[in-house]
């Protein structure tokens, strides 16, 4: 109790050092996501009902949708390294909203519901790594975890209320709902411009410009983040079938609802003890939780939908935050190209999830007993992790530590550095 009294402290010590603009990048982290979830979620639905598109057509929509937005993470760490944090957020809300207008315009002439589609996943994936980078930007290491837990925490609040508010909207009036999401991104993007630059971090090694924008990856916490995503996406692309099947939709929406209050609670609580752990025993205790949860799926109840989803995500929490702190401490690249890095690894792992998992709950359908599905997943949980072991000598630390990359003394106003 004590101890958990003392880690509530210092986060609150932490995040009370964070100044007006950091403030407003944490306010617009809960803001883009509520406005994005206000219909990303429903765009099946939309597509499918509202514009009259096939269901084939609609899923492969999807997933170059969900591709886009993961794996276009690493072009946007690139963009930020060279133009700068500011401007590569600024730029990529513009391009989130110009996506929003064609969704509204979508209405009158629905071929451009796809372009408009994926003209805001192309900003999403520009956007988030510069935002983690300048969240983060002269951060000490200590401070480190809250301020990337607070982040994550405002992200899934807003994921979680977006569906919530727009849900009653979005069949029968989404022409206000689309120009409502799209009033609130301008807003946003407006007070982007008002922040101040951040000066980058360090200036790009000519070697690695010639490598390409892998160079300088951290492999094992890049290989980690690929798996969790791809085990931890078997949950997030397959549970709705399974939940809905056994208790509900609406008890579904309780499991999500569960799981983002777990990230938004527990997470910034805990960021200090993750930080403070050793990585080899961070991925145990991650990979332990993803195991017990999937199985605990297989029993089908409604309680033990809660469980499952609770014991996945508290996995989770420690995996995805400890490999992106494990991500900045090994790679000799700026903070931006390392979000982006993870944001790729994301994007595969969750891509391969689409593509395995769906053929692995297919078979399980098949022969009748879809709880095989979560049990084989969960076996997957232990079976796997261990390769990463082979990893650990490619993956040496820097000389010098994660906020010392280099930084330069002269920079421009939106912290470029001049001459390049």
């Amino acid at each position: 109790m004590g101890e958990r009294a003392g880690e509530s402290v210092r986060l609150r010590a932490a995040l009370a050092t964070l100044d007006g603009p950091l403030r407003f990048l944490l306010l617009s982290s809960f803001l883009i996501p509520l406005g994005s979830f206000m219909i990303l979620p429903f765009m099946s639905v939309f597509l499918h009902e509202r514009l009259g598109m096939g269901l084939g057509t609609v899923g492969v929509v999807l997933a170059l949708a969900s591709l886009v937005q993961f794996s276009g993470g690493i072009a946007g760490g690139a963009l930020a390294e060279r133009i700068g944090l500011r401007r590569t957020m600024l730029w990529a809300l513009v391009v989130r909203t110009a996506g929003f207008v064609g969704l509204l315009l979508a209405l009158r002439w629905p071929p451009l519901a796809v372009g408009a589609l994926i003209l805001t996943c192309c900003g999403a994936a520009l956007y988030l790594p510069a935002n983690k980078a300048y969240l983060v930007h002269g951060v000490d290491d200590e401070r480190r975890p809250a301020f990337l837990s607070a982040g994550n925490a405002a992200l899934n609040a807003g994921m979680a209320v977006g569906p919530l508010v727009a849900g009653p909207f979005v069949l029968s009036s989404p022409g206000w709902l689309f120009l409502a999401v799209t009033a609130l991104f301008a807003l946003v993007t407006a007070g982007h411009a008002r922040l101040p630059a951040a000066a980058d971090q360090r200036r790009p090694d000519p070697r690695e410009s010639r490598q390409g924008l892998m160079a300088g990856v951290a492999v094992l916490p890049f290989a980690a983040t690929v798996l969790a995503f791809y085990l931890y996406f078997h949950f997030q692309h397959y549970l709705a079938v399974y939940a809905v099947e056994r208790a509900s939709s609406a008890f579904y929406s309780l499991v999500l609802l569960l799981c983002f209050t777990l990230v938004i609670v527990v997470q910034p609580l805990a960021s200090d003890r993750i930080r403070r752990m050793r990585y080899a025993a961070a991925l145990a205790v991650g990979f332990t939780g993803l195991a017990a949860g999937l199985a605990v799926l297989a029993v089908g109840t409604r309680p033990a939908l809660l469980a499952g989803g609770a014991l996945i995500t508290l996995g989770d929490i420690v995996l995805f935050l400890k490999s992106d702190l494990e991500a900045l401490r090994r790679s000799s690249r700026s903070d931006a190209v390392v979000f982006g890095q993870q944001r790729l690894a994301a994007g595969l792992g969750a891509g391969a999830s689409g593509l395995l998992g769906g053929q692995l709950y297919g078979l399980t359908e098949r022969a009748g007993n879809t709880g095989w599905f979560w049990l084989l997943a969960a076996a997957q949980c232990v079976l796997l992790p261990p390769v990463l072991l082979t990893l650990r000598g490619r993956t040496a630390p820097l000389p010098h530590s994660d906020h010392d990359k280099g930084a330069l003394p002269t920079h421009d106003k939106d912290g470029r550095i001049p001459g390049r």
